[in-house]
């Protein structure tokens, strides 16, 4: 038996007045930049740093003369050659994203910088949850908020 078709003013598998398929952040998280210039990647590296099994962070606070915005959040991720070639280096820098916009809205300071760094073998195998909890602790210690 075929489907019925779908009248050609309206899209297939919605109902007319209902809501479309969108993503809609919570109210109250923080909107993430992405950082894509050079200089911004390298102040971010000269800054402190937190180690974990799966990533690296580098993390600085914007100093008010900058052009950014001040109350924005600017995040960067990077992988270098020694992740692996370029489908693994991809990889990692997805799974690094899809953390970062889990994590950092909740946890991160308006008018900081934070750069993600894939580790070699460990970014694209380690457990999501492990690295979740990874960066929420991290982000906790760099800024003073450990229990």
């Amino acid at each position: 038996m075929a489907p019925p078709e779908a009248p050609a003013n309206r899209p297939m598998g919605r109902e007319p007045g209902s809501a479309p398929a969108v993503s809609v952040c919570a109210t109250g998280r923080l909107a993430l930049e992405t950082l894509r210039k050079r200089p911004d990647f390298l102040r971010a590296a000269s800054a402190r740093r937190q180690s974990t099994p799966g990533f690296l962070l580098q993390a600085r606070k914007r100093a008010e003369t900058e052009a950014a915005q001040a109350q924005a959040v600017r995040v960067g991720f990077t992988c270098s050659k020694k992740v692996g070639n370029a489908v693994a280096r991809n990889r990692a820098k997805r799974r690094l994203r899809a953390l970062a916009r889990e994590v950092l809205p909740l946890g991160a300071r308006p008018g900081w910088d934070y750069v993600l760094v894939g580790r070699a073998g460990a970014t694209a195998e380690r457990d999501f949850a492990a690295m979740v909890a990874d960066l929420t602790r991290v982000l906790a210690q760099l800024h003073g908020d450990a229990k």
